[in-house]
């Protein structure tokens, strides 16, 4: 099984806690009324986690999320009447839109990618170890999205055959606008790199490098890092990059 790592892991000075200082407000979405009881249990042993409803389906996601407002949602992928790769989509494309951590296995790796292009913080394995799920929560509430590289470069890998080239192209032009150093910056993140590491592999301060972070975001019209380093995949911009 491979280690949940964050793409920052950098203690991050930011309080424990949702961003308006009271807990952080999760939602649990999977059709499996025993996973959902495992999670609850699990969540519930963290005084700053509160778990603020329930949905058995994807259709039951989004007014749930109107009615109790929570910070972060564990969505299972496979439901019945509206799938997880659905309710992250409608959900994402709110203005107040919760943070979404994708729960998933192996045997759905197109549908993972498909989540994380819709805005997805991240996903997680369903046997994740149970601190592993709880720190991924709370970093996915304070804006900084959780995955594993490991788990992602095989994800990728096994859907790259399909509309490769159209993809390369479409990658490309997205890229485009940015400025050589702000496309170092994308591909060192696609490397998986946290800011720290970064910083002193281009021999920058870390409040430039954050700044390049946030301009890339900016102008390529993204939510989060994972979604750069897909970008940079697709491009082919981490074919010949070095490891370092």
């Amino acid at each position: 099984m491979a280690r949940m790592i964050s793409p920052d892991p950098a203690p991050d000075p930011t309080p424990v806690g949702a961003p308006t200082g009271g807990p952080i407000g999760v939602l649990i979405a999977d059709d499996d009324p025993l996973v959902r009881a495992g999670l609850v249990m699990m969540l519930g042993g963290a005084a700053d986690l509160r778990v603020v409803a329930e949905a058995g389906d994807g259709a039951e996601v989004l007014p749930l999320a109107r009615l109790h407002h929570p910070d972060v949602v564990l969505m299972d992928i496979r439901m019945p009447v509206m799938d997880g790769l659905a309710a992250t989509e409608a959900l994402r494309a709110r203005d107040d839109a919760p943070e979404v951590i994708v729960l998933t296995t192996f045997d759905a790796d197109e549908h993972v990618l498909r989540a994380l292009r819709a805005g997805a913080a991240g996903f997680l394995l369903k046997d994740t170890p149970p601190h592993e799920i709880v720190e991924a929560v709370r970093r996915v509430a304070r804006g900084h999205p959780v995955l594993s590289p490991a788990v992602t470069r095989r994800l990728i890998a096994r859907v790259a055959g399909s509309g490769r080239d159209l993809r390369r192209t479409r990658a490309e032009e997205r890229l485009a606008p940015l400025n050589d150093r702000e496309r170092e910056i994308a591909v060192a993140v696609g490397q998986g790199r946290p800011n720290a590491e970064i910083a002193a592999l281009l021999h920058l301060s870390l409040p430039t490098v954050k700044t390049h972070v946030s301009s890339v975001l900016a102008k390529l019209g993204l939510n989060n890092r994972v979604q750069i380093a897909l970008l940079v995949h697709d491009a082919g911009l981490l074919d010949d990059a070095p490891e370092g």
